[in-house]
């Protein structure tokens, strides 16, 4: 359960009223001003746990109840309503003054304005969105990455120059050192605390410019860099509240593409790729190590960089031990399975791809790599399975004519897909087909991805409160930063 400031104020005003307590008597018993108090009852300010104990036993209530997460009436319903649409992107781009209802004003009159908004914003929030917004806005972000050939230059040029204002060498891997001045130089100090909540991997306290990761050596891990990282993307680059779908999706695009563009410096990146492409060595697993990231950061790098600095087209692909497509990326005409919005997430690939087949191979979670003929041409294709995370395959892959660039072209390794045509996924060849079998396939992870009310990941608040208390932050609300 999340903490809302303004159901929280609107509890403790409902509780103080009742008791028939001014905010200057409550004030007198707990210690704080009435404007406090007042702020904290608008849900403009928030409270440490201690005052929270201190206001409940003041206003003659139990913690739990103060805390509960329900309006304690309907007029408080309509009011924090109202509050939270005027706090949406879409009303303050209409301009108008901040409306803050009195006494006198019927509830009617919230009413009315209430479906007025909702009608206003009905296909705008994000949290509204349908899972055919979500597919239509994940294509539109792939074909947007894939116009510009996997280059994003703004962000490029925002990494670097942060790198250069920082004064941060950009030749070899990023140490512990480097990230925390680059934190400094965006206004920011990075903590490694042991006591971070397992729901988050990290909190940002922008009122006291704190970036809080886990302790536990992690700060030194490729994760702990790529999530500070991405903290400070959305303060490089500018972003703001995310207003749809797809704003919301392309900024996690941005953040990412920035944190392996200040982990992977294009211009180390390219000249180390190069030098690969003239000895016909290039290698996923060299620009891995070269830059100590993970393969799957090295993988979409390469995708960054291959076509405007190699000249090479190619495609990316995260994905399932099942085939599902979890991220897809393709300059170079790969015949991934597309659904009706051009989108690949979420779909299954060809049993005949790598990504499947390397599963089956002898190599285990050593990297394999075949080369693949389809209706769309042969690909050279190399894929990584994630050994220490959950198992996902990385794949990369090229067109046959760019394959003399790669290490990978030695394999022996060689398939045939026929996808989406023929026996060859989508139906068994006759001597195959057995009549009269019922399959019941395993359903309930996808019924609850499904269900889930809303695209924010499950944080738990007391967590979060808990540590606020212990770190002594006192605007809790700056707490709830999570990143993906």
């Amino acid at each position: 359960m999340t903490l809302d400031p303004l159901v929280f104020g609107h509890r403790l005003r409902h509780f103080r009223r009742s008791r028939n307590m001014t905010l200057d008597d409550l004030g007198q018993v707990i210690g704080r001003p009435a404007p406090y108090l007042s702020l904290v009852e608008n849900g403009k300010r928030d409270v440490k746990l201690g005052q929270i104990t201190a206001l409940a036993d003041a206003v003659g209530v139990s913690v739990a109840e103060l805390l509960e997460d329900a309006p304690p009436d309907r007029r408080s319903e309509l009011e924090i309503r109202l509050e939270r649409a005027q706090q949406h992107p879409v009303y303050r781009r209409l301009g108008l003054p901040h409306l803050k209802p009195t006494a006198k004003t019927p509830d009617d009159v919230l009413d009315h304005l209430l479906a007025l908004f909702e009608v206003a914003a009905v296909d705008t929030p994000v949290q509204a969105a349908t899972a055919d917004d979500l597919r239509r806005s994940s294509a539109d972000c792939t074909r947007r990455l894939a116009d510009v050939d996997g280059r994003l230059v703004d962000v490029e040029l925002g990494a670097a120059r942060l790198l250069d204002d920082a004064g941060v060498d950009a030749t070899g891997p990023l140490t512990t050192r480097d990230l925390t001045t680059l934190a400094d130089h965006v206004g920011y100090r990075v903590l490694a605390v042991d006591d971070i909540p397992k729901s988050v991997r990290s909190i940002v306290d922008d009122t006291r410019k704190q970036i809080y990761v886990a302790q536990r050596n992690e700060l030194r891990t490729r994760q702990a860099r790529k999530a500070i990282l991405q903290t400070l993307a959305h303060r490089v680059l500018g972003h703001s509240e995310p207003s749809s779908p797809f704003e919301m999706l392309w900024q996690r695009v941005e953040t990412a593409y920035f944190a392996a563009a200040v982990l992977v410096p294009e211009r180390s990146a390219q000249a180390f790729l190069r030098s690969a492409k003239e000895r016909r060595d290039i290698s996923i697993e060299d620009l891995k190590e070269r830059f100590y990231v993970s393969y799957e950061m090295a993988a979409q790098r390469f995708t960054n960089l291959a076509t405007t600095g190699l000249g090479i087209r190619c495609h990316f692909i995260r994905s399932r031990d099942d085939g599902t497509v979890v991220k897809a990326y393709a300059n170079d005409d790969a015949p991934l399975p597309r659904d009706a919005f051009g989108g690949s997430e979420g779909l299954r690939l060809c049993r005949q791809f790598s990504a499947r087949t390397a599963y089956e191979s002898e190599r285990g979670y050593d990297l394999y790599s075949q080369f693949t003929d389809t209706p769309a041409g042969s690909f050279l294709c190399s894929t990584h399975l994630d050994a220490a995370g959950d198992g996902d395959a990385f794949t990369v892959g090229v067109q046959f004519a760019d394959a003399r660039y790669f290490r990978a072209r030695r394999t022996d390794q060689h398939r045939v897909s026929k996808c989406p045509r023929g026996e060859c996924c989508h139906r068994p060849a006759e001597n195959e087909y057995v009549p009269g079998i019922v399959v019941h396939p395993r359903i309930q992870d996808r019924l609850v991805s499904v269900l889930v009310p809303s695209l924010d990941p499950p944080v738990d608040s007391a967590e979060i409160a808990e540590f606020a208390e212990r770190h002594d932050v006192e605007e809790t609300s700056s707490l709830f930063d999570e990143l993906q």
